[in-house]
Parts: C-alpha cells; structure tokens; sequence
C-alpha cells in the first residue's frame, strides 16, 4: 500500500434516493481510479472512497459542484482516515442502520415529478429503441416520483409501479450500474408498463396505445373535449384556437370566465401567440415544466375566449411522454386544464373521470398506472424581474423550504393553512416540508384531500407533530379540522394571524430576524375580528406589530360585496352626485331604482363589515372603472384591473393619511373619491394605472418611514396582490431609493398557499405556545 494512500468516509445529506445519485458517484469514482463503495443508508448516501488524497479530494469536488438533475446535495459529510486497503469501487445494498435525513429522525425526502428529460425523448423518437414511441418512458434523470410513491424508502415496491413486473430487457436495465435506468423505480416500456388507451364512454376502450393518442387526436381536431390523465392527475383538453369548443367547455364545466391555461409543443409555438423574454423561457423550458403566466399577444385573437379581460395567458410545455406524442399528430395550442368542477380536486382515475365529469367529456385518454399522490400542475410568472409561484406544486412538490435560524429547538409541527387554496405543510429540525396544493376545503372533497395530504406527508417525512397550526379565522373549516385533530391527540393547538403567517414565510426565506412587511391581500381574519388586507407590519417570526396599512372602509352587504364590488363602490363614494350613474354602469344595478337601492343599503350599514383590504380597493376600482362589476372566480376584479391598467401611464395624485391607535393609515375613500374625478379627464387604462401606484406608493411610504424610524434595514412585501407586477416594482422603487433593501417571496408562494409554511415558521419559532394579538 502506497504511503500517500488516504481513505474518506462520506455522508450526503438532501435529495439523493431515486434519482441517480449512487450511480453517478459510481461513475465519478470509477473515472477517478478511486476505490471504495456507496450505499444507500436511511435517508442519505453514505460512501468511502480511498486513494491518493489528490485523487479522493476531486471525487469530493465533484459530489459538492455536480449532481444528477434531480437531486439536491444539502450538505456532504467527510471523515478522513487511515486506508483499509480496498479493491475496486462497488454500490452496496442499502443499509438499514443509518439515521435519517440528516439523524433528524424523519423519512427519506422523496424527490418530485419531473418532465421527461431529452434522452428519453430521444428514445421514445428513436425506431430501434426499446421505447420507441412508448408514452411513459423515464430514467433516472425524468418521469413520475411523487405521484406513484407509497411510502419510504423510495423503491420499486412502495410505488404504484409495483404493480407491472419488469420485463427481462428492462430489468437488464434497471439492473446495470452503469445505465441511466439504473434502479430507477418508473422504468417501464410498452412490453411491461402501464397501457394507456382511449375510452369513446366507459363501458369499453375504442383504440389502446399509439392508436388510442391517434384516436384523441381525432376527437380533438373534431372539436371535441377530451380527458386526459397525466402525471398527477387528470386535465380536460381541447383545441385552444377553437372558440366554439371553448365555449362549450366554459359551459360544462361552470367556468364562465376563469383562465384556462394552455399547451404548446415548443416554445415557437408560444412565441406566435405569447411574449416571451429569456427569463421566461427559461422557466417555460425548465425540467420541472410549471404553467407559466405570459403576456399575451393583441392580436390573437382566440385568447379572448382562453382568458376574458386578461393581459397575460398560463403556457405549458409538454412534460410527459403521452404530450409529445400527441403533439405529433396535433399543430394547434391546446386547453390543458384541471378536470375538477369549482372547488373541488382534479380527478386522478378513469372511474372518477366518467362518474363525476362524464358530462364534461365526450372521450377519455386514460392509462393503468395508478396516481398515488394527487398533485396539480405548478404555475409561475415572473414579477419584477423574478419568478414567484403561484402554485408550488408537481415538480417541486415535496421538497423542503428553509427553517430559521435555531428552529432545531423548536418542537414538530403540523400546519393546515387558510380555506383557500390551501396546502399543509410539516416542520421539525431545519426544514418546512409543504404539500401539493391543495385547495379550496370548504367542501367535502376539498376536506377529504386535506386529511389525505396530512396523512401522506407526514407518512413519507416520518414527521409526528407535537403542534398543530391554524388559521385564526374561527370558521375556517381548517380551524375547526385542527380543533378536533389536537383534542383527539395530544398535540399543541396554535392559531396563527393569516397576515403573520404570510410576512413569517418571508422572514424564514429571506433569514430575517426582524423586518417590516407590507402584507397585502383579499381576506385575512385580524385579532379584532375586522377583516385586514392591507397592513404594514413589525414583524419577527415570533410576533407581530400591526403598525400601518389601509383606513378602514365598509363592505356593504359582507360576503355580497366581495362577489359585487360596486356595492364597496357605493360605500366609498355615498356622497357622490355620480353614484347611482356608475353604479347603473355595472352588472350589480339594471335600473335607476335598483341603483337607488345599492347605494342606501351602502348608507346604512347593515351588515356592513369593516376591512383594510388592498384586494377589496381594488375591485372597488375595477368597478368604478367597468372593468369587473361583479366577481365569478377569486380574484378576478383585481386581475381584470391588472390589464386595464397594462397599457395605462401613473397620473399625480395627492394622498392622504390619516391615524388609527397610533397608526398611520391610507385613507381609501379620499383615493377612490380622487380617481372617480379623474375618469372625468383621463383614460380608463391611465385611472387604473393611478390606483395601483397610488397604492404601492401609500403603503410603500408607510413601512419606510416605520423602517427608518425602528432602526430596521429591510422592507418586504408579499401577500396576493405581490403578483401584481406593476404595485411590486413601485413598492420596490420606494424602498430601494430609500436606500433599504427589499425583500419578496422566493420559493414560497406570496398567496395562500404559502400560509402555511408560514404557520410552521410561527409555531417553531414560538415553541408551539403563545398567542396572536
């Protein structure tokens, strides 16, 4: 044995079961020359590698710069010590005696649902392979992971693949440390895999594999609505370009004017109907393969029907094997949509599909392999600059999010989210594992998901929570769920702020110790019992101080006035000669009587609640303006006033503050009052323009003046309506040339389904005890 022969022993710790990582370190020893072994081992990968120093220091170097594409390396572990004396370099079985994740006792993380990688599309294009032309094709670096799991740790049999035997030609494959296909748990191929086949009803299929795609090719060229179950679930589809089908889906379905998002097979498809920057086809082609928000083009015409009264459209490109080749027999964008009605799940199952959504459908292209884990699509746009999920969800999904600082202490927690669309999330040690989204769980399938999204997290971290966390709104139907969980446990309840939770996420992202936060959205349940929405807060992950925001104004009629936002209108202008006119303008007041009645309803008061809300100021104006008198799906208002406002130039306006308990508060009625004078002189877009920077600018001034007044560096900024791309640039313009830094969500999404990351933070940072004010 040489003299300069060293041995390291090595742990990684992250995302490295499932994903190709054993043999890439394989790989990378084997060029080395390096001796030793690596293995599997709870919920990391444990090796020993043994040569000269020289030679086992660039094995390490290359485990910490370069990885598999799915796996994520968090920290790599090196003990050096005396050689053994090794021959050859071996991938041992897996061992059963390490801890896990970490040694922080909880499941190996699973890594998330990916596109099918080029590779694989290479095969599935090439006549003499194997997998030619076979529609769930994957390796090591590609294909279902999440959705199909079971259980942990991540194999074969724990998943729904466990149910079609390898062939002797795939398990060749699966077996062979140096092929990609290497234990790569989904490999399959048209002699042993899953089949996929087009069902015309469900009593019998009418074509099976390639024929069956060709058969719905068929039905959608002849205008028809397919189902098509993918990856995590199921989508409606049909030709985008064809505004009678369109049309119809919109009248099954009961989406009358939601967004539907759409699937181009590349991205020169995209470019003929959408905006495209770098930033954003950088997104559109990552291997994750999320919705992207875009801007659209003016003169496609046809996206008038995909998203009404909308500046942008949500673009995808095919990321499963069955969407390639069907884009092989289709030219046209295709609607690629949940197949769910309002509020409730996107189905995972043929059955379900026909039983719940066969009056939707008139075909079905469905396969065998059973969805596990429910996970819709993830969506993304860019916002000043910088991507920011809507939904975090298939391709991400369920992969940690950073705890803070000392969260190690911390006790484990369980966090349930709002109402809306909700995830759940599960904490202990240093990280925050969020679920798939969820949803609305105000109903019983919505609920029903939740408990199953509860009971498949915390089974696949092995996280048992001491605490449960929740919304403090006392009829969310999360509260309520939460109530009962703890008293039939032993776990902890903690209600946390809905705007805490927000501006905690924040914090935790960002490694804030204490910042100001600008949290604006539609709805949040204040300690008060007012309905907040727009605040300007002193926050720590521990506390709160609610230090600015919003005047209060009134919502005349509750629940009526979100759906009808000129009823907020006539609350805000009572006094104004024009107000019974506007109101006759909007779809809330057909005659001169009715518009009478409105506005004194208004006058009165009765069930008149009290809001801060950015998001109910803002649907004020959109009705003002005649964008959107009258809500059909969440915010649409705001959105609608969003594109109004698109093509429209920021006018000066003075504005007005005002104090409540010490307060500094933007005073909305004097702002609505000064931009209902300005339709008077100016155009519509340029009004709409005003109101969202007259916003930005208002709530922008308040948490400097907090910022530099309480000796603090940063303002962030997050909450719903931190996806408008023109009120975040001027949050950001006012703080920055204030000379302080600015800060926004990152990988948690800025709406609700960041909540619950944010409970997390809250709970752990607190011990799980403490309260809200």
């Amino acid at each position: 044995m040489a003299a300069d022969q060293v041995r390291a022993t090595v742990r990684i710790d992250g995302v490295v079961q499932g994903v190709g990582f054993r043999p890439f370190v394989y790989r990378t020893a084997l060029d080395a020359g390096v001796s030793g072994y690596v293995r599997n081992a709870g919920g990391t990968v444990d090796a020993a590698f043994e040569s000269d120093r020289s030679s086992v220091e660039s094995v390490l170097e290359t485990l910490r710069a370069e990885n598999p594409p799915l796996s994520r390396v968090d920290r790599v572990d090196v003990t050096w010590t005396d050689p053994v004396g090794t021959d050859g370099f071996e991938i041992r079985d897996s061992s059963t005696d390490g801890t896990t994740d970490s040694g922080s006792g909880g499941g190996a993380p699973v890594p998330p649902d990916t596109g099918i990688c080029d590779r694989c599309l290479a095969d599935v294009r090439d006549p003499d392979s194997l997998y030619h032309s076979y529609w769930a094709t994957s390796c090591v670096d590609c294909g279902p992971r999440f959705s199909v799991v079971r259980g942990v740790p991540y194999d074969r049999d724990r998943t729904s693949m466990d149910e079609f035997p390898l062939c002797e030609d795939c398990r060749d494959r699966y077996e062979e440390p140096a092929d990609r296909r290497y234990h790569a748990q989904a490999v399959a191929c048209a002699n042993c895999g899953p089949t996929l086949r087009y069902e015309a009803d469900p009593a019998a299929s009418v074509a099976n594999g390639s024929a069956a795609i060709a058969r719905a090719a068929s039905a959608l060229a002849d205008g028809e609505i397919v189902g098509l179950k993918g990856t995590g679930g199921t989508h409606f589809v049909c030709d985008a370009t064809d505004p009678d089908v369109v049309d119809r889906l919109r009248e099954r379905t009961g989406r009358p004017t939601k967004p539907f998002a759409v699937m181009a097979p590349d991205v020169a498809s995209v470019n003929s109907f959408a905006l495209v920057d770098g930033n954003e086809r950088e997104l559109l082609e990552d291997v994750r393969r999320p919705i992207v928000l875009l801007e659209g083009d003016d003169e496609t015409t046809w996206l008038d029907e995909i998203a009404p009264g909308l500046h942008t459209v949500g673009v995808a490109l095919p990321y499963a094997g069955v969407h390639h080749l069907l884009f092989d027999h289709v030219e046209e964008p295709l609607v690629m949509t949940s197949a769910n009605r309002p509020g409730e799940p996107m189905v995972t199952s043929a059955t379900d599909l026909w039983e719940r959504l066969g009056d939707v459908v008139d075909g079905a292209l469905v396969h065998d392999r059973t969805i596990v884990n429910r996970c819709d699509d993830s969506v993304v746009r860019t916002v000043d600059g910088k991507r920011r999920f809507l939904r975090r969800s298939r391709g991400w999904t369920p992969m940690a999010l950073p705890a803070v600082d000392d969260a190690d202490e911390g006790p484990a927690v369980l966090a349930l989210g709002p109402e809306r669309d909700v995830t759940v999330a599960v904490a202990d040690g240093d990280r925050v594992v969020p679920s798939q989204h969820v949803g609305d769980v105000d109903g019983p399938d919505g609920l029903a998901f939740l408990e199953e999204a509860v009971d498949r997290l915390t089974a696949l971290t092995g996280i048992e929570p001491d605490v449960v966390a929740c919304d403090l709104h006392p009829e969310f139907t999360t509260t309520e769920w939460a109530r009962r969980y703890a008293e039939n446990g032993d776990e902890n309840l903690l209600r946390v702020q809905h705007h805490h939770a927000h501006a905690a996420a924040l914090c935790a992202e960002h490694d804030l110790e204490r910042t100001v936060a600008i949290v604006a959205d539609g709805t949040g349940y204040g300690p008060d019992g007012t309905i907040w929405g727009g605040e300007v807060l002193d926050v720590t992950p521990a506390d709160f101080e609610r230090v600015g925001g919003l005047e209060q104004f009134s919502l005349p009629g509750g629940r009526a006035a979100i759906r009808e936002p000129a009823r907020i209108l006539a609350s805000l202008l009572a006094d104004e000669e024009r107000i019974d006119e506007r109101l006759l303008a909007t779809d809330v007041a057909e005659t001169p009587t009715e518009a009478a009645v409105v506005r004194q309803e208004a006058e009165r008061g009765v069930n008149t609640p009290t809001t801060t809300s950015a998001g109910r100021y803002l649907d004020a104006v959109s009705a003002l303006l005649d964008v959107c008198g009258r809500r059909r799906y969440e915010g649409e208002p705001a959105m609608r006033l969003e594109a109004a406002a698109h093509d429209g130039s920021p006018r000066s306006i003075d504005l007005e503050f005002t104090s409540r308990n010490g307060q500094r508060t933007l005073d909305v009625r004097a702002l609505v009052t000064d931009l209902a004078a300005m339709t008077e002189e100016y155009p519509q877009a340029d009004v709409a323009a005003t109101a969202q920077e007259a916003l930005a600018r208002g709530l922008g001034r308040i948490a400097v003046e907090t910022a530099h007044e309480r000796d603090l560096e940063t303002v962030g900024f997050t909450g719903g309506i931190a996806y408008n791309d023109a009120i975040t640039a001027a949050i950001r313009r006012h703080v920055t040339e204030a000379g302080l830094s600015f800060a926004t969500p990152v990988d948690a999404p800025a709406g609700d389904g960041g909540v619950s990351y944010g409970q997390a933070i809250v709970a752990r940072a607190r011990g799980g005890r403490g309260r809200n004010r």
